[in-house]
């Protein structure tokens, strides 16, 4: 299976990535816990159906330490016991913040509420733009059909 557009060759694809980058190395050098960063890009990478993103930040998980249990248990992770509260808000707030179009009025205050009970300003900053940014790369990955199962683990950086 081939991608319809190859992200990585083409030259508009590669400026525009470039800035997406970027965006998610600020947030990977933000006080954003890494192990929170890498649960957030996974849940909503599930609930896109984006099978790139999917394999990728589940290797990535892996590859820094993440525990089996807990990555199976990802996107069931309201019924699930291994997440921390402030991993459950930063989880509720990625599934909200992805959903938005099937929510009437979007994010909750609750939602949102729980967070801030959970992470600072800056750490909110950052779950707000990495929410923003895993959705951009997945449906860029979703409309080009971008195959996956082929990621190894820093093979982007």
């Amino acid at each position: 299976m081939d991608a319809r557009l190859n992200l990585l060759t083409d030259p508009l694809a590669g400026k525009v990535f470039k800035h997406f980058n970027a965006a998610g190395r600020a947030v990977a050098d933000s006080s954003l816990p890494a192990a929170v960063q890498e649960l957030v890009k996974i849940r909503a990478s599930q609930i896109n159906g984006c099978a790139f993103c999917t394999d990728m930040h589940t290797k990535d998980a892996t590859a820094a330490g993440e525990t089996a249990t807990r990555l199976h248990l990802v996107a069931a992770w309201r019924e699930a016991t291994v997440f921390t509260e402030a991993e459950r808000a930063a989880l509720e707030l990625t599934e909200q913040g992805t959903r938005i179009a099937d929510a009437a009025g979007g994010v909750t205050d609750e939602a949102w509420a729980n967070a801030g009970l959970h992470y600072d300003e800056e750490q909110l900053a950052a779950l707000l733009a990495l929410i923003a940014v895993i959705n951009a790369y997945n449906r860029a990955n979703v409309i080009v059909r971008q195959p996956a199962g082929d990621y190894v683990p820093g093979m982007f950086g």
